[in-house]
């Protein structure tokens, strides 16, 4: 190297006389706590890893922008969306959803898809998956969900009983479950794979006029899966392999592009509709909602430090921009809770000053003070109201739309409609969008998976839930089990 090394410096800028001797008494005497360096790499090394994730521990992301192509004033007035041509910058973090840190990339499980918008308004999180629906509807069910995907608490191992335990007393899992055990349940990788918003969301235009919205991610690179064998031939060859096609894609000048379609259903419609549109475990048809294209996300440029950037990055629901509010999907209504809280424990109160987190719109806010704060208001009041030139609120321009809401308190699942059952979507999945090779293949993984279920009731009701879906699915799994017809 042509050029001189800069000085090692203590995190406080401090000139360090040393990177690799310790101060001791003489040669071989004992080490002294006055050696102030030696103490601060030995503490920052053991606070250097955060908590991971409860669930999505593993992922990546990158950086981009989202582009308008159709104007969607009519629908919302998010600042963002209304005028054709409008970029806005994005950060994109891909994940697993039940694997640990050091879990293969490959292994079968949805994958998440968070999209981070950074707009004039303040951020907007849309947090999402690979999959247009969830294995449940309630949010009172997630912990269990995910304990039953985690590991035993006594052996800390992986239990395919566990989980079909789980769905098989779970059926609205079924539409969810079909997905995750055909070839969608291992993606080639990111960028070969969809991203949906899952839930139903409400739109807001200027006029206060109000319509039901769906978000659907379509890749522009192709759906591309990999087969069983094969993502468990890469689990062992390259459990960082979506990781690394990523990175090795952006740094090599590639990009990972995605076409944003919405489906757009009138306010009115919803409490008529067949079955329930704010049910998790149910796609809309596009028949009755066709998809509306509105614009292109593309990402472009690979985090420059991934810690920073891809593990404190904190994607919330709550995060919607005006223009965008709830609906009664109480999966969505559960998050809005259950995302920020979870930050808050894992990387701290102050997570959304960190720099991946923190908006490119002014900031106003009376929150005070916490653990690593480094951004405050100076001598603004801390208090609302004040008359002493503190921010204001303006209902009048950002304002949530008026909803009726009335009924007695109640713990139960959503009123029934005319067509809602767990199984029908499940059943169409398999017999009308699904090609044969693909049934062959999905066949063959519920076999594989359900092999390894070592309760008898268990298996037994499992198979009941498969035959449900479809006799001739159940009966060709119970065959493949050695079951006969089942």
């Amino acid at each position: 190297m042509s050029e001189k090394a800069p000085v090692t410096t203590t995190d406080a800028g401090i000139p360090v006389p040393s990177d690799e001797h310790s101060l001791t008494v003489g040669d071989s005497g004992p080490i002294l706590l006055q050696d102030h360096f030696l103490i601060e790499k030995m503490a920052q090394f053991n606070r250097e890893r955060v908590p991971e994730r409860v669930v999505h521990a593993k992922g990546g992301g990158a950086h981009g922008y989202f582009e308008v192509t159709e104007d969607v004033s009519r629908w919302t007035r998010a600042n963002f969306l209304q005028r054709k041509g409008t970029r806005t910058p994005v950060f994109v973090r891909f994940s697993r959803v039940a694997g640990e840190l050091g879990s293969a990339d490959t292994a079968r499980d949805p994958r998440g898809f968070a999209v981070k918008f950074y707009t004039d308004e303040g951020n907007y999180d849309l947090v999402g998956n690979n999959t247009p629906v969830f294995f449940i509807r309630d949010p009172s069910k997630f912990s269990d969900f995910i304990h039953s995907q985690k590991r035993l608490p006594d052996s800390h191992l992986r239990s395919a009983t566990m989980q079909w335990d789980f769905w098989s007393l779970s059926p609205e899992s079924m539409h969810q479950v079909m997905i995750l055990m055909s070839d969608r349940g291992t993606p080639y990788s990111w960028r070969h794979m969809n991203g949906y918003g899952s839930h139903t969301f409400k739109w807001v235009n200027a006029a206060g006029e109000a319509v039901w919205v769906k978000y659907h991610f379509k890749s522009e690179s192709g759906i591309r899966n990999f087969t069983d064998a094969e993502a468990k031939a890469m689990s062992a060859e390259d459990p960082d392999f979506h990781i690394r096609d990523l990175f090795q894609h952006l740094a090599g000048g590639g990009e990972a592009a995605w076409r944003l379609e919405v489906q757009i259903m009138p306010l009115a419609d919803a409490d008529g509709y067949r079955f329930n549109p704010f049910d998790l475990t149910k796609v809309w048809p596009h028949k009755d909602y066709p998809a509306i294209t509105i614009g292109r996300m593309v990402l472009n440029r690979n985090p420059g430090n991934y810690f920073a950037e891809v593990e404190q990055a904190a994607f919330e629901p709550s995060n919607m921009v005006p223009g965008v509010e709830t609906s009664p999907d109480k999966m969505l209504l559960g998050r809005l809770f259950s995302y920020p809280d979870a930050h808050r424990y894992r990387i701290g109160a102050n997570y959304q000053q960190l720099p991946i987190n923190q908006p490119r719109s002014p900031i106003h806010s009376y929150n005070v003070d916490g653990p690593m704060r480094y951004r405050h208001a100076g001598d603004q009041p801390a208090y609302a109201p004040n008359s002493l030139g503190g921010p204001a609120a303006d209902p009048s321009r950002y304002g949530e739309s008026s909803s009726h809401v009335e009924g007695n308190l109640v713990r139960s699942p959503y009123r029934l409609h005319a067509e809602d059952d767990d199984h029908t979507q499940a059943g169409m999945l398999y017999r009308d969008v699904m090609g044969d090779v693909e049934r062959e293949r999905l066949v063959a993984n519920l076999t594989g998976h359900l092999s390894e279920v070592d309760v008898e009731a268990v298996l037994e009701r499992s198979l009941a839930y498969l035959r449900q879906i479809d006799g001739g699915l159940g009966a060709r799994v119970a065959a493949g089990l050695g079951r006969g017809k089942g």
